[in-house]
């Protein structure tokens, strides 16, 4: 995982940059999507280097899937920082980025909860119980997921067109964007910190939770479904909500902050909840699924924001934050991880020691993370502008 976290920190940069140098989203996008699959299918596909050497050592798998994983975040590198400059380069309005990047969560949702309708159908078709036969019924759902994603990148890429906002830009302000403009700004490091910060909520949350709900709370085996299918049903929820408000700088901060909050009512909840209460989980899912949506939808419209009309070197702008975040939760899920017992039939190794590393990394860090986000978000100083309303309602 740290391999592939790097890997795709440093890819962010660069298609950034080469993004930003000759454009064409879709191509980067199309190439993005391709390399995903490829290398998607591989890693659960078996190790390649051991079939082709004929050897199953544990440092030739490692190097194998570490290969994989790299080239798999290499390529969701392209797909992603063509897709979120994109926004900026449809539309100049605040409202209507933020809309966007409401959809673009939205859908994120969908993507996931579609996930899990992929694998309960392949669950009721093709029962397992040994050891192999369950890495089949994986692998199946590996390669109907990548064909579902490769219908919908199809439809993306026959029924968009190339943003020609960028273009015009272009002929306005021919000279490139440097590095330095960005770097000159104090809000460029504010939106730096709380994206970081925004991800490692989400991302360190994600990896823990179904760790939680099983070796913390003790639930039924399904609750490490159920639990992130409600986060997902709620984030969805809201993210289309959002889509159709009105939005200015200072509403964006009012709903920053207030999504920082929920979450921090969240981790304390997390932190002290015994395993007798445990059905209070599904509850503090749907404040986990509304507080994700808030923070991810306005997190990403600061973004925005901080590009405002200098499309020349947005996509700088999104590869480097992605090359800060991707650094730091690669980092912070390697810590978390390192202290896990890979024996996990014996119990967590944490509790074990008298503390519990799932309900620390799930309950301290993303709350501490969001609290933290919540203090940069309210020091920017963000345009005064009245808001403005949607070009086109996206829910007509």
């Amino acid at each position: 995982m740290l391999s592939g976290q790097v890997a795709d920190a440093f890819t962010t940069v660069f298609a950034g940059e080469l993004i930003d140098n000759f454009g064409h989203f879709k191509l980067w996008h199309a190439g993005g999507s391709i390399l995903v699959a490829v290398s998607f299918s591989s890693v659960f596909g078996g190790c390649l280097p051991c079939k082709i050497y004929g050897v199953s050592s544990s440092l030739l798998q490692t190097i194998g899937y570490s290969i994989f994983a790299s080239i798999f975040n290499m390529g969701w590198a392209a797909t992603q920082v063509s897709h979120m400059s994109m926004v900026n380069c449809i539309t100049l309005n605040p409202t209507s980025r933020v809309a966007l990047a409401s959809c673009r969560n939205a859908f994120t949702m969908v993507a996931n909860l579609s996930l899990y309708a992929v694998a309960l159908v392949v669950f009721s078709i093709y029962g397992a119980k040994a050891s192999a036969n369950i890495k089949i019924q994986y692998r199946w759902i590996a390669y109907f997921s990548i064909f579902l994603g490769f219908c919908f990148v199809g439809i993306f890429l026959i029924g968009t067109k190339e943003p020609e906002l960028k273009i015009q830009i272009k002929l306005e302000r021919p000279t490139k964007i440097a590095w330095s403009h960005w770097f000159r700004k104090i809000l460029y490091y504010q939106v730096a910190v709380v994206y970081v910060l925004i991800r490692l909520v989400t991302n360190v949350s994600q990896a823990l939770l179904a760790f939680y709900v099983i070796d913390d709370l003790q639930m039924s085996p399904s609750s490490k479904a159920v639990v992130p299918g409600i986060i997902y049903i709620c984030s969805f929820i809201t993210s289309v909500i959002l889509q159709e408000m009105r939005w200015s700088g200072w509403r964006l901060k009012i709903f920053f902050t207030a999504g920082a909050i929920v979450w921090i009512f969240c981790g304390v909840g997390i932190f002290i909840l015994p395993s007798n209460m445990h059905n209070l989980m599904y509850i503090l899912s749907v404040a986990i699924g509304i507080a994700n949506a808030l923070m991810m939808v306005t997190g990403i419209s600061l973004q925005s924001i901080l590009v405002g009309q200098d499309l020349n070197g947005c996509a700088f702008v999104y590869g480097s934050l992605g090359f800060l975040e991707k650094l730091s939760c690669g980092i912070a899920l390697y810590v978390l991880e390192s202290y896990q017992d890979p024996d996990r039939s014996a119990g967590p190794l944490s509790m074990r020691r008298g503390f519990s590393v799932n309900r620390y990394g799930l309950g301290l860090v993303p709350a501490s993370c969001a609290l933290l986000s919540a203090f940069v978000t309210y020091s920017m100083d963000l345009p005064r502008g009245r808001s403005r309303p949607l070009i086109e309602p996206l829910l007509v």
